[in-house]
């Protein structure tokens, strides 16, 4: 009886490692797809980054954040690294110090989008806007325009609300947003008149991306939806995400 049990029982872990390196595999081959897809958005250029000579904004601006929901917070984030990092090695951009700060805002994005509010470790997220928030104003230029960091409460408001995907775009670009801003205040002293000119900036642009962010997860989880209905494609099916599928449930309760 003993050897049967532990024959058993052996046999269940090694269901177990094998269904677990099934899930990693997935794991990597949906982050290279990410990957690649994202390189692709990374080379249409939609609007000319202020302050960036030759570089401008891309439809990677919304596709990135949602990597977070389709692949999970930490996946997300490191994918969205690569992508950055292998589009600025392949177009040649020399890393100063403006060009490294831009790595890393929209991990902050993805891992925000990515977050279930259901779970208490996903609150830490929050840390990041107040820490924004109390930095700006510590700053002596950012002391003078302290009213530019109100922009950073959106996402901790937006953070009980996120089920609700506009909310939660708009949580996740304004996350990025905090980072960014406190990155280039302490490495470039930006004076407090630069800052006060932004405000309006930020609220096309923020406000804008939110809703591209909003579009794109919905198209593309969408898409993958009827996807995973044809046999060879139901890999697929752990992307995505029934709650955000266009439907009159959808526009009550979680648009």
């Amino acid at each position: 009886m003993l050897k049967k049990k532990t024959g058993r029982t052996e046999k269940k872990r090694g269901k177990n490692i094998i269904n677990m390196e099934k899930k990693i595999q997935k794991k990597i081959l949906f982050i290279f797809l990410f990957v690649v897809l994202g390189l692709l958005a990374s080379k249409i250029p939609l609007s000319p980054i202020i302050g960036a000579k030759g570089q401008s904004f891309t439809p990677f601006e919304f596709l990135g954040p949602t990597s977070g929901m389709f692949l999970g917070s930490a996946p997300g984030a490191i994918s969205v690294f690569f992508v950055k990092l292998l589009k600025d090695i392949f177009l040649g951009v020399r890393f100063d110090t403006a060009n490294i700060i831009r790595l890393f805002p929209m991990m902050f994005a993805a891992i925000y989008f990515g977050l279930e509010k259901s779970r208490r470790s996903g609150k830490l997220i929050l840390i990041v806007p107040l820490m924004a928030i109390l930095l700006f104003v510590l700053h002596p230029e950012g002391r003078k325009a302290w009213f530019y960091s109100l922009y950073w409460l959106i996402p901790i408001l937006a953070y009980f609300k996120k089920d609700r995907l506009i909310l939660n775009a708009l949580g996740s670009t304004f996350t990025a947003h905090c980072v960014g801003s406190i990155a280039f205040l302490y490495a470039f002293n930006l004076p407090a008149p630069v800052w006060v000119g932004l405000i309006p900036v930020v609220f096309v642009e923020r406000f804008s991306f939110a809703l591209g962010i909003w579009a794109t997860y919905l198209l593309l989880n969408s898409i993958l939806e009827k996807l995973v209905s044809i046999e060879k494609l139901r890999i697929l099916s752990p992307l995505v995400n029934q709650k955000y599928i266009l439907s009159k449930k959808f526009l009550r309760f979680y648009a």
